[in-house]
């Protein structure tokens, strides 16, 4: 089994992810490198801070470079020279964030490119074959998301065809794996349904029967309350396989993580650390968030962090990130990024110990 479970607690589950590049220690959190890369972290000083695996998205790279470029490199792993694991997501968010220059069917979606404006379709067949291409390590189903304020008809159509489009991944990713004669990548299903309860618990229930190496759990953080979100995740959770991991996709905010990995999530992405940081919003140690266009700052000459497990907030203070963040100079967006990644990573060491000591 590619997941061993160590321990259970009300602090959460405490596991091991075993894949192609690696071991991952769960829980734990993806930094997303959407084309490859995230903006101001460079790869090393993202393994500095803790990073076990990156996210990078099926969609963008499709579009640019293209998955035979990628493969003709021999993988992402030698593309963008990341040594550890790697997960691809499907494009499925996708899907619901360009609703509004898509075809939806039940043999995918057909899209126009947001670069160039050429139409492409992505539906089961071309998530697998892009995806092993790409040669991650974890791979995702393709899936339609819709928004949790869709009208329960639009959901019920959503987990239909997120359905339909796993059980062709999964026969699809089989030949592929049988052709290939590859035990990697991992495949995981992902469950939908908006706040509906009997819709969440039908879609996971089905998917449990397709036996997928892991499970996320999809559409959330899409307009739903966190009260909404933590809801959904006491109804499905319980239903999900003990013995495999549960993935919690796009669900970031650190005073959401702890909650999540009592109810018994083991993996996270999400885009919001970066996307404050690059706002100025920075993450600090004693649980508060500055905002560092805020007035006071440009004066305040005390270090940004001293406890940080970033060495550029240990180093440079409050004063200087205002001023470049004011100034829109990237050194800034460096700092603040590595700072509210250096954050969420440790928050999720500290939760991992949790459990042990729990």
């Amino acid at each position: 089994m590619p997941f061993t479970l160590f321990s259970t607690s009300p602090s959460g589950r405490r596991g091991r992810l075993k894949v192609s590049h690696g071991i991952i220690e769960t829980p734990f959190f993806f930094p997303v490198a959407t084309a490859g890369a995230m903006k101001g972290i460079g790869h090393q000083e993202l393994q500095d801070l803790g990073a076990q695996a990156l996210l990078c998205n099926t969609y963008h790279l499709h579009l640019r470079p293209g998955e035979d470029v990628v493969a003709d490199a021999g993988g992402l792993h030698q593309f963008i020279g990341w040594e550890k694991p790697i997960l691809t997501d499907s494009g499925g968010f996708q899907i619901f964030s360009l609703r509004n220059i898509r075809s939806l069917h039940d043999d995918g979606v057909t899209f126009r490119s947001h670069l160039d404006g050429t139409e492409h379709v992505l539906g089961p067949k071309e998530a697998m074959e892009i995806q092993h291409k790409l040669c991650a390590d974890i791979i995702m189903v393709l899936d339609e998301c819709p928004p949790s304020t869709a009208d329960r008809c639009e959901i019920e159509k959503a987990v239909e065809r997120t359905l339909l489009w796993a059980r062709e991944c999964k026969r699809i990713h089989e030949e592929l794996k049988r052709k290939d004669g590859a035990s990697m990548p991992l495949l995981f299903g992902i469950v939908q349904g908006g706040i509906h309860r009997d819709l969440r618990e039908y879609c996971a229930r089905e998917l449990i029967t397709m036996d997928f190496d892991g499970y996320a759990i999809g559409g959330l953080a899409v307009g739903e309350s966190t009260e909404e979100m933590y809801e959904v995740l006491d109804w499905v959770c319980p239903l999900l396989p003990e013995k495999k991991p549960r993935y919690l996709m796009g669900v970031g905010k650190l005073s959401q993580l702890s909650v999540c990995v009592s109810k018994g999530i083991d993996m996270f992405d999400c885009v919001l650390p970066m996307r404050e940081a690059r706002h100025g919003l920075v993450y600090v140690s004693d649980g508060s968030v500055l905002r560092m266009t805020n007035q006071k700052y440009i004066t305040d000459h005390s270090i940004i962090d001293p406890s940080s497990p970033s060495p550029l907030s240990r180093r440079h203070t409050k004063s200087y990130l205002s001023h470049l963040i004011r100034c829109g100079e990237r050194y800034g967006e460096t700092i603040a990024c590595m700072q509210n990644m250096g954050m969420t990573l440790q928050m999720m060491r500290e939760l991992r110990e949790k459990v042990i000591s729990s």
